[in-house]
């Protein structure tokens, strides 16, 4: 089992449980500085406190510190995926559908590798963007890298939800 699945295994079932949906575990860093980023969302969507983050970096800590998953030492964050968030289940590709994003695949498609447009959502294993007019199907698997744009009408539904959650 690999790391990545090892500390998923660990983290998502804590999540879950405290009301929370994990958008993205990273493990960066070499040998002598790793940093373990867990990107959370609230399952009821409203905005990401400080408080949700902290009370999350708490429940995962004594849990990897028993599993010890990483190899030597590490720090532990716990954040949220911001308004330009990273795309990274076939879910967020549909829940972005209309959105600006930004695409990297990890071989070339009609000789591109990068796409930004709007998406159009998710059909069968692929997941659709209006690039320069024309709809490109993106195999979900060869999906290297993806986010959303930050735009005015990505704000603007950001403000929006603000506004509803006060």
């Amino acid at each position: 089992m690999t790391t990545t699945n090892a500390l998923n295994e660990l983290i998502e079932p804590v999540c879950v449980k405290m009301g929370y949906d994990v958008v993205r575990i990273l493990l960066s860093g070499g040998e002598r500085r790793k940093n373990l980023q867990v990107m959370i969302e609230r399952k009821d969507r409203k905005n990401l406190t400080v408080e949700d983050c902290e009370v999350v970096s708490r429940a995962l800590s004594p849990i990897l510190d028993e599993a010890d998953p990483i190899e030597g030492n590490y720090s532990l964050e716990v954040s949220s995926p911001g308004i330009d968030r990273p795309l990274v289940k076939k879910a967020d590709f549909e829940r972005f559908k209309g959105d600006e994003a930004k695409i990297e695949t990890s071989d070339p498609i009609d000789g591109r590798k990068r796409f930004n447009g709007e998406l159009l959502g998710v059909e069968e294993d692929d997941v659709l963007i209006n690039f320069e007019g024309n709809t490109v199907r993106i195999p979900y698997l060869m999906v290297a890298k993806a986010k959303l744009i930050l735009t005015d009408k990505l704000l603007k539904k950001a403000m929006e939800l603000q506004e509803d959650q006060e």
